[in-house]
């Protein structure tokens, strides 16, 4: 038996992680894209002074295409970063007089984020599938 260490269990582990972080945080953005295409006004939070239609374009792109990109493992660190400042914007200005309770979704996010950031998509992604091609 392989030892859990091992490159395989490492990897798997962090498609893992990726693949489930990346559809529950779709499970929040899927809604927010619906809003968005059905037209209409944007009522929508405002919280660094954008506007609330920019805010939702860029709340959209960072929790559905980044989420994307993060389960196939394709560019993981560029697209953690837009997640990563969406959930501190929620954390730390969004719900900052909500105290931890409305604070703690947004921080255990982040927490995952960053170990990811921090070990990249693993074996068992693009990134990896495309850099092992092009070394051919």
């Amino acid at each position: 038996m392989r030892p859990l260490t091992s490159d395989f269990f490492v990897s798997t582990t962090l498609f893992i992680s990726r693949a489930s972080i990346s559809f529950l945080m779709l499970t929040h953005g899927w809604p927010k894209l619906k809003k968005l295409i059905a037209g209409g006004e944007i009522s929508f939070a405002d919280p660094i002074g954008l506007g609330p239609t920019i805010s939702l374009v860029l709340v959209v792109f960072s929790e559905v295409i980044c989420s994307l990109f993060i389960a196939l493992g394709y560019k993981i660190r560029w697209a953690l970063m837009p997640l990563i400042f969406t959930m501190l914007v929620a954390a730390f200005i969004t719900h900052a007089g909500a105290g931890i309770y409305k604070q703690e979704k947004a921080l255990l996010y982040i927490i995952v984020y960053l170990m990811l950031a921090v070990t990249g998509g693993g074996r068992f992604s693009m990134d990896a599938w495309l850099g092992n091609r092009s070394k051919r």
